[in-house]
């Protein structure tokens, strides 16, 4: 694992993810992408119905609630009416924030 770790990627894409889990996990590339999009599904639909999902050391996915506003059209300065919406959020955890120092 530790070798893992000095792999270096820039700009990591779905392909390289997918082949580092792997790697790592010693997997089939298809099994590897099969994981990791249940894992995009699991946190998409817990964020959907408004439930966060913690993973200790790594982060928190969570939603936002923005309420309506009044906002500015930067072409014109015309004033417009921003409407409520909700968006993903995501928290580093500690063991994140301390790896990325």
């Amino acid at each position: 694992m530790q070798q893992l770790q000095q792999t270096l990627y820039v700009n990591m894409n779905k392909n390289e993810l997918v082949e580092f889990i792997a790697t790592a996990a010693d997997i089939s590339k298809a099994k590897a992408a099969l994981a990791l999009d249940a894992f995009t599904v699991a946190v998409t639909n817990s964020l959907k119905k408004g439930e966060d999902v913690s993973l200790v050391g790594f982060g928190t996915f969570s939603v936002a609630e923005r309420s309506a506003r009044n906002g500015r059209n930067p072409l014109t300065g015309e004033s417009i009416q921003i409407a409520a919406s909700r968006a993903p959020k995501f928290r580093a955890g500690k063991t994140l924030k301390d790896a990325v120092k």
